[in-house]
Parts: structure tokens; C-alpha cells; sequence
């Protein structure tokens, strides 16, 4: 079905012993997952997250049932909406989902599933392009962050404007090239813990028992963090994904390190939650800032999140921090930071102030994205019936 006839659509409907629900399957950075209009899912949060359940697949480790890939990466949603405050044009809410597990977390970020937002709102016609490059603001329900995206919106042969999805940009983690998804982040400090430095400090001792005295960064700046040389947990910081995935000894350490990390950024017991991520740090190796191995809590990513990126970045130009005493020299008030990842390098922009110690104003990226696929998902009745006194609708 093309993107045009999912906004026709008149919401989720029967479809034999089954709802079928209107949803685009997209591509955000390095992430994927079906986005959905906000208007169209259960307006009580309970049922809406069973019905995400069910779209997923889980609980089950394949999400067999489902069309979640069975890992946290590819376990995740968006939900966009129009903007319902000033100055505001599209709100979102990102969605993560654990491939075993039965709960929905809205507690977070995800800065690639931001990367697809503004071109699901002009594919379902929640932004309505006027130029050849169309920027909205965008505002993550999850934490209130803003950020301004710009994507290109060229006239079609059709007369109408749509999202061009082809382009030279090319993204460490995502094969090929493709129109560049320009992000530029207005307000992320504390998103989720408060404030940039939740303790106060750019580095913090904490105890761990049976590891000592680990010296780590806490820090949220889009996402929070708790940063840690890769080498005081055993580790080189140059591992794969899958040799940290099946190291028990080094993950048992993160997570008892991840745990006392939570509680003093003042997040509580995080045992059930998907953060603080946990981001292990050594020199770069390939001419970049530093590179990094970052956990989602407890599996390594392929990559690194957008927002972990940018959170990781800022620790380089904090004096004091883990990151600062092993990343390359940054210097000026517009540097750029290259973040080493598994995939490649991201390359975060910061703006800084001239005085010392230096803030961050502002932080920009590149990403890509592009529709997969649009259509319905058919999520059993019995869970989920939006329309119970009409006739069965079998087209």
C-alpha cells in the first residue's frame, strides 16, 4: 500500500478475526522499527502498550509473533503526532521493548528513531512541505527534548512534495548512501536525570564490590551515561559486540557497576530499566576523538545512539572527566568529536561557550532514514478491538 493511502486510512479497523492498524516500517539511523500516528493507537496507556506488545512479538527472544527483529535495536517504535504546544510542530514518543520481556519503556531517548520522525510526518501528512527542504520542530514526549530537523522535500512529477530518501550522506552502521536527515539539538541537558552532571562532578569515585574503586563519568546530556575506561573493567575498549555479548565475567561487572551508577545519578534501583547505558572508553585507533564499546544495558551495540553519541562527545570537552583524559585533543568553540563505535565514527558538532570551563549550547548531527514499508499490522482482535459494533471488514 503507498505511504498516501495510510493517511486516507480511517484508523485501525477489523480485518477478519484480526485489527489491522495503519503503520509505516522505517529506518532511523542505525535503528528500525514501525512508526505509528499517535491518533490512531488506544488512548489508554495500558491497552496501547499491550497492543505494541503484540506488534513486537513479545515476549519471546525471536519475536516470533511479531515483527520485532529479537534484539533491543530492532525492538523499537515511534508514535508521532502533530505538536500540541507553541512553537512545537510534531511531538513524538519513542518506545523501546525488550525482546523477552512484557513491558514498554517511554522512559528514554533514541536519537536514531528521531531521524525518521519529521519524514513519517510528511509521508502521513502531519507536515505539509512548501519547499525543497522542510525543517519542523520536533519534541520528544519522552523527556521534552527539542530538536530541529531538516529533510529534503523536492517537488514530485506529481505536483506534491515528498521525502527524498536518495542522497550521497553516508552513516558508519548503514550500508549505502542516502539524503542526509539534518538534526540539531536545542535543549538536552538532563533529559532524563535532571541535569548534564546529576552528582555535580565531571568524574565521581564509586565502590563496586569485588572491583574497587572505579573512577567513571556521569553525565546526561540526551541520554545518561555513566562512563568508564574499558581497561578498569578488564576490558580493551577495542572488542566486537559479540565478544563483550559473550564475555559473562565483563558484562556481570557493567551491570554491578550500572547499578550504583543509576542510584547515585539519582535514578533509583535501574535494574528494570534501560538505562543509565554504559559506555566503556579507550584512545582511538582510527584517527578519531576516542572510541567507544556502549552497552543498551546489558548487550553491546552495534554502533552507538545518536544521543550517546552527543552525551559522550560532551564529556570530551569537560575537564576532569573519564573521557577527557583519554580522548584526542578537542579544542575551539565548534569542535567536532569523532566517537569511535564498533560500525565506524559518528561525528557529534558541539557549540561551546569561550569561557572556562566551557558549556555546551548546542549539538548537531547527521543521520539518514528511509521508508521500509507501509501498510497494516494485524495485532490478534481479542486484544484489541477499536471497532466492535461494525461489520467485519475482510478487504
Amino acid at each position: 500500500m503507498p505511504a498516501e493511502a495510510v493517511t486516507r486510512s480511517s484508523g485501525a479497523r477489523r480485518h477478519g478475526s484480526q485489527t489491522a492498524i495503519p503503520c509505516l516500517f522505517m529506518r532511523g539511523g542505525t535503528s528500525r522499527g514501525p512508526f505509528f500516528d499517535a491518533r490512531l493507537l488506544p488512548e489508554d496507556t495500558e491497552l496501547r502498550d499491550t497492543v505494541l506488545l503484540a506488534a513486537m512479538g513479545s515476549p519471546d527472544p525471536r519475536q516470533i509473533d511479531g515483527i520485532g527483529g529479537g534484539h533491543p535495536l530492532t525492538s523499537k517504535i515511534g508514535i508521532v503526532g502533530p505538536g500540541t504546544e507553541p512553537g512545537v510542530d510534531v511531538e513524538w514518543t519513542f518506545v523501546q521493548v525488550q525482546p523477552g520481556g512484557d513491558t514498554v519503556d517511554t522512559s528514554s531517548n533514541c536519537g536514531n528513531m528521531l531521524a525518521a520522525v519529521l519524514p513519517f510526518a510528511v509521508e502521513t501528512g502531519v507536515v505539509v512541505p512548501d519547499a525543497d527542504r522542510t525543517t519542523a520542530r520536533v519534541r520528544t514526549h519522552n523527556t521534552g527534548m527539542v530538536a530541529e530537523i531538516t529533510v529534503a522535500t523536492p517537488l514530485g512529477t506529481d505536483g506534491a512534495r515528498h521525502v527524498d530518501y536518495r542522497g550521497q550522506a553516508r552513516i558508519d552502521g548503514v550500508p549505502g548512501t542516502a539524503a542526509p536527515v539534518e538534526i540539531s539539538f536545542l535543549d538536552t541537558a538532563g533529559s532524563v536525570a535532571g541535569s548534564m552532571l546529576p552528582t555535580g562532578h565531571a568524574r565521581d569515585t564509586v565502590e563496586v564490590p569485588g572491583i574497587g574503586a572505579v573512577d567513571v563519568t556521569l553525565i546526561d546530556n540526551g541520554q545518561p551515561l555513566a562512563i568508564v575506561a574499558a581497561e578498569r573493567l578488564g576490558a580493551t575498549g577495542y572488542e566486537t559486540p559479540s565478544q563483550i555479548d559473550a564475555d559473562g565475567g565483563l558484562k556481570a561487572r557493567v551491570e554491578a557497576l550500572r547499578l550504583i551508577c543509576g542510584e547515585a545519578m539519582g535514578l533509583g534501583d535501574v535494574t528494570e530499566k534501560n538505562y543509565p547505558k554504559m559506555t566503556l572508553v579507550a584512545p582511538p585507533r582510527h584517527g578519531g576523538t576516542l572510541s567507544t564499546r556502549s552497552l543498551i544495558p546489558q548487550v553491546c551495540h552495534q554502533s552507538i545512539g545518536v544521543l550517546a553519541a552527543v552525551t559522550v562527545a560532551t564529556a570530551c570537552v569537560l575537564e576532569g572527566s573519564v573521557a577527557r583524559d583519554i580522548a584526542a585533543d578537542v579544542s575551539g568553540t565548534e569542535p567536532t568529536v569523532s566517537v569511535e563505535h564498533p560500525s565506524g565514527e559518528s561525528s557529534v558538532t558541539l557549540g561551546l561557550t569561550p569561557d572556562v570551563p566551557r558549556r555546551v549550547t548546542r549539538s548537531a548531527l547527521l543521520r539518514t532514514a528511509r521508508l521500509i514499508m507501509a501498510g497494516d499490522l494485524l495485532i490478534p482482535r481479542s486484544l484489541w478491538d477499536p471497532t466492535p459494533t461494525t461489520q467485519e471488514n475482510t478487504a
